[in-house]
C-alpha cells in the first residue's frame, strides 16, 4: 500500500483532491457504500487475492495491507466473509 498503515477516509479523498465528505457523497450515490465501507471491501478483495496466489502468511499479508495487528485483520476478514483467512485459504488446496 502507499501509505503507512491502512488508508484513512481523508487520505484517499486527499489524494483525489476531494473533500471527505464530497467523496463519502459521490460514493454512497454511486455504489451504495461509504468510504470506509469501499476501503474495507478493498482491502478484503485484496487479502482473498493474496491468500488464494501466495504462501505469504496471514500475519505477512495482514502487514502487507498496512494492518498494525494481524489480529485486527483476521477479525475485518472474518466479519466480512464468514471464514477466518487460513479457512478461505484452505478452499483453495
Amino acid at each position: 500500500m502507499a501509505t503507512k498503515g491502512i488508508p484513512t477516509v481523508h487520505f484517499v479523498a486527499n489524494a483525489l483532491h476531494l473533500s471527505p465528505n464530497y467523496l463519502s457523497d459521490m460514493l454512497r450515490v454511486q455504489i451504495g457504500q461509504t468510504t470506509q465501507q469501499h476501503i474495507q471491501n478493498r482491502l478484503i478483495e485484496k487479502s482473498k487475492e493474496l491468500l488464494s496466489t501466495t504462501s505469504l502468511s496471514v500475519s505477512e499479508i495482514a502487514y502487507y495491507l498496512g494492518f498494525e495487528h494481524p489480529q485486527s485483520f483476521h477479525r475485518l476478514f472474518k466479519n466480512r466473509t464468514s471464514s477466518s483467512p487460513l479457512e478461505f485459504r484452505k478452499s483453495f488446496n
